[in-house]
């Protein structure tokens, strides 16, 4: 499934930028476009692979997650490796809290990572907000994330 989103963030950007597709992403597309208009497939999802287990996380909610918390894990490496992780998750949560009350409800519609926030904490932080996945995160639940 991974690979599936990665091509369509692909054609995405192509498509977006005026660049014409390659055969293999053209013929990929063009494919599972055709399953779908000829109702091979329920949904677009079905037809392009993306599916998830019955009452499982959606896709889309997937790579969001996994976003955030890769985002949230660099900010504990590169900020906060000294500490314990309980320590981390502690304050991670408190940053977090703060950064919900306060920046982000200005910063959220923002595209680009706000001026000045290359190389502090705030970049990482802003990068796991704006994945799209549930923020803030619990301590217990940041302590997780950590772990892994």
């Amino acid at each position: 499934m991974a690979t599936t989103i990665q091509q369509l963030h692909e054609i995405a950007a192509r498509c977006l930028a005026g660049v014409p597709l390659d055969d293999t992403l053209a013929r990929w597309l063009g494919t599972s476009l055709d399953r779908f208009l000829k109702h091979r497939a329920r949904t677009i999802e079905d037809a392009m692979g993306l599916r998830f287990p019955r009452g499982g996380v959606p896709w889309w909610m997937e790579e969001a997650i996994r976003k955030r918390d890769t985002a949230l894990r660099e900010l504990a490496r590169r900020f906060y490796s000294e500490l314990p992780i309980a320590a981390q998750a502690r304050e991670i949560h408190q940053l977090a809290v703060r950064y919900a009350s306060s920046a982000w409800l200005r910063e959220r519609e923002a595209i680009a990572l706000p001026p000045g926030y290359e190389g502090t904490r705030l970049r990482w932080l802003w990068e796991a907000f704006r994945a799209g996945a549930a923020m803030p995160l619990g301590e217990r639940q940041l302590r997780h994330v950590l772990g892994v």
